[in-house]
């Protein structure tokens, strides 16, 4: 069993850690609920410690069965484990967040969790499985007062200890200029895309700036991920002819290269893999780059947004730069 180096986590207050490295568990509309939940099983036998989930994914009962089982065995205790889960678009509503956290803790078969996370910071909802094109006419813009009718419910949850930390997702610089001055609890964590090809270097040093932790999702660039989140212009990090090149000088994948970075820079990476979990864990153990490697990487941004959250837009916006405030 491998023991992964922790971060300080602010929370509410006080300190807590939080492995420098997850596991994700969207399954990209490619792998079944239970191949998530074994790779999960797995992970957590191998070393894994910090485990990243959502309702939205459709398998947080299968991953509780899998969570139950490591704890029952006694491979792990619950106090060593870090779960996030996240509220969905179509539960910012009043009463509808703590239904949500209520949700998840039971088919994760849980008591609390270590964090709930506002996955979108809007109620903009669509059907499973719909074209990019797709406009739900109830969507809207950023509404600040909307969110932070949110937000107390995340708060109300830490109150009742259901929770130990809130977090935020998908934000932006100006989103949260808006509502950081308007949190009794501060977020702990922003989740956001963040690999060499889109390093969002603004936002990562703000969320430094404020004590909040950057937690980055697709961190080798989500090879994966649904068709409907892909264009042409599209860059992929591990073809980076910087992350190969140093790819062959470690004599391992440009993937790996990738996440040693991430970790190295500071932000926390969840990856998600069916069969390469645990190399993903042992490269952040062993051989790290070196000063010049990470310089040659940050000046590599090639600011490619990969999810572009196209499905998410209002009937009046021009195109999906109108999420990110672009």
């Amino acid at each position: 069993m491998r023991k992964i180096p922790v971060k300080i986590l602010n929370v509410n207050g006080g300190k807590t850690e939080i492995p420098c490295i997850g596991m994700g568990t969207f399954g990209s509309d490619k792998f079944t609920p239970e191949q998530v939940a074994s790779a999960v099983k797995g992970g957590i036998e191998y070393g894994y410690r910090l485990i990243d989930c959502a309702a939205v994914y459709g398998n947080e009962d299968t991953i509780g069965k899998a969570l139950n089982e490591v704890l029952e065995n006694n491979t792990v205790k619950r106090e060593e484990l870090f779960i996030i889960s996240k509220v969905w678009n179509n539960m910012h509503g009043k009463g509808d967040v703590l239904l949500s956290c209520a949700k998840t803790l039971k088919d994760l078969q849980l008591d609390y969790l270590d964090m709930f996370m506002v996955h979108w910071p809007f109620p903009n909802h669509h059907a499973p499985g719909v074209s990019v094109d797709s406009r739900s006419p109830d969507a809207r813009p950023f509404i600040t007062e909307e969110f932070m009718s949110c937000w107390r419910q995340m708060e109300k949850l830490v109150d009742m200890g259901l929770v130990r930390s809130i977090a935020m997702s998908n934000m932006t610089i100006p989103k949260l200029e808006s509502v950081l001055p308007l949190c009794r609890i501060k977020p702990s964590a922003i989740e956001f895309e963040l690999h060499p090809a889109f390093q969002q270097e603004k936002l990562y040093n703000y969320c430094v700036e404020k004590n909040i932790q950057a937690i980055g999702y697709c961190p080798i660039g989500s090879p994966s991920r649904p068709e409907r989140d892909k264009t042409p212009d599209d860059i992929v990090a591990t073809e980076m002819p910087e992350i190969i090149e140093i790819a062959k000088a470690h004599n391992i994948h440009p993937a790996v290269v990738c996440l040693k970075w991430a970790v190295q820079r500071g932000q926390i990476p969840i990856p998600f893999s069916i069969n390469n979990y645990k190399s993903n864990l042992d490269c952040v153990l062993i051989d790290p780059l070196t000063s010049e490697e990470m310089d040659k990487i940050k000046k590599a941004d090639k600011n490619c947004r990969l999810i572009k959250g196209q499905v998410f837009l209002w009937e009046s916006a021009t195109d999906w730069r109108s999420l990110w405030d672009e």
